[in-house]
């Protein structure tokens, strides 16, 4: 018999899953890593549209809607908000088997009660309907945090960033859910890029002092350090495309440090003895906060020039990188354990060839410093679909202890894209639920009603310390 188009047991093919899936879908949303805009929340601004709130940023979207062969100026250009929203209309029904099928109708139904599916056919009718009900209200942008029973978020923030928006929201009780940066240095880990000598400027103003040496430069990281802690911040972010272990002396350091602040070419060794030694800095100064160090790997950034210079970072133009990563990463790690610097680190890899490579290396490191102190990240960017989302979960519990596992984020601009915690959680109950069904587990509901409840939530919270 076939099963109807996204019904109420989506994903879940077995009693037991749909029982655990019962329990999970209550819990709220911890989204420990997001790129929501802290400006946007304060601001709290209703859209314009539903192509305002849905395809605008939306660079997994842009991606689909190229693949269908749509003219640019349908999706980043200057095409009407109604020609743009029909252009993604007419592509959605071709992307069988993508994830955005789903969370395409999983965002018109949770939010806007909206059941039929969306093709050139139907965009006319749901276009109307979908902004009747952002005019008729309830469509802010925190009342759809609100809504989506978000209980704390933490935006990804540069080192040099003001946090002004952060202190304007903690100061408003009004608004129930926590929103607290986490520290993403990146511009000061890419020192070859063009962006690092006016990032230096920001971050001398921020820091309030110059950074003429690379003394200066962790001096001024280590006072911002210091002022995210006073915001509330639990996390930080690295994205690497592989992980380097070059150590270097502080004399060597400094050299290198001025030849970029220069704008002078440098060595590969060069580099990664600068990632190394600045990575093992930020580590120490986590280990002594309890932050949590996110750590993203493999994301070959920025692949198409003519259309990076034309529309800038974040378009869509990024994929999946092949470098090999155990032996740095294990370098680096241990050289970190081995003094007692090492923080609480989750390790996110964009490579599904890379499972098992992080999801053993964290077994090297646990302590009881906390509960799978090592962490294996979620399916992410390319990966967080069915499959990808069902081989992480699959590595993890062969490999580690799945009920300690802190669970999916979002890695979204979008603030409507908060039902991918409801994709997740139906992807682990489905995950257990066979397992259940199949006498590798016993029917004990009550623990795996525990495990489910706490990686959908309880997990992370207890892993940040958030009390929501």
């Amino acid at each position: 018999m076939m099963k109807q188009f996204m019904g109420e047991d989506f994903l879940l093919s077995t009693e037991t899953a749909k029982e655990l899936f019962a329990t999970a879908k209550t819990m709220p949303i911890f989204d420990w890593h997001c790129h929501l805009s802290p400006k946007e929340i304060y601001e709290n601004r209703q859209p314009q549209d539903i192509t305002a709130l849905w395809l605008l940023g939306d660079h997994y979207k842009w991606r689909g809607m190229r693949g269908f062969g749509i003219a640019e100026d349908y999706i980043t250009g200057e095409k009407s908000s109604e020609e743009k929203f029909k252009a993604w209309a007419a592509a959605l029904p071709y992307m069988v088997g993508n994830p955005l099928y789903h969370w395409t109708h999983l965002e018109l139904r949770r939010y806007f009660g909206i059941y039929e599916p969306l093709s050139a056919k139907t965009a006319e009718g749901i276009w109307k309907a979908a902004n009747e009900k952002i005019a008729a209200g309830g469509f802010t942008l925190r009342e759809l945090i609100e809504k989506s029973n978000v209980a704390c978020v933490c935006t990804t923030d540069d080192a040099a960033d003001s946090l002004e928006y952060h202190k304007l929201i903690a100061e408003d009780k009004s608004f129930k859910c926590r929103v607290i940066p986490a520290f993403r240095p990146d511009k000061a880990l890419n020192i070859e890029l063009w962006t690092f000598i006016p990032w230096l400027k920001d971050m001398e103003k921020a820091a309030e002092m110059e950074i003429n040496s690379y003394a200066d430069l962790k001096q001024a990281l280590l006072k911002r350090i210091e002022f995210f802690a006073q915001l509330g911040c639990r996390a930080t972010d690295h994205a690497l495309l592989y992980v380097p272990y070059e150590r270097a002396t502080e004399c060597e350091l400094d050299a290198i440090f001025k030849k970029g602040k220069n704008g002078e070419t440098l060595t590969k060794k060069e580099l990664d003895q600068y990632r190394t030694e600045l990575m093992r800095f930020f580590a120490k100064e986590y280990h002594k906060r309890n932050w949590g160090m996110e750590i993203h790997i493999g994301a070959m950034r920025n692949n198409n020039t003519p259309k990076f210079q034309k529309l800038g970072p974040d378009t869509g133009y990024d994929s999946i990188a092949d470098r090999e990563i155990a032996h740095g990463l294990s370098r680096l790690l241990d050289s970190l354990e081995t003094e007692g610097i090492l923080p609480k680190t989750i390790l996110f890899t964009l490579n599904p060839k890379d499972n098992y490579v992080l999801g053993s290396m964290i077994g090297n490191f646990q302590s009881e410093e906390a509960a799978s102190k090592m962490q294996f990240g979620t399916a992410w960017w390319f990966n967080d679909n069915i499959d990808g989302m069902r081989e992480q979960i699959k590595a993890l519990g062969n490999l580690g202890v799945l009920g300690k596992f802190i669970g999916m984020v979002t890695d979204s601009r979008s603030f409507v894209s908060y039902p991918r915690h409801e994709y997740f959680r139906r992807i682990l109950c489905e995950f257990i639920g066979n397992l259940v069904e199949n006498g590798e587990y016993p029917a004990d509901m009550e623990t795996l009603k525990e495990i489910v409840r706490d990686v959908s939530f309880n997990n992370a919270a207890r892993y940040f310390g958030i009390d929501a």
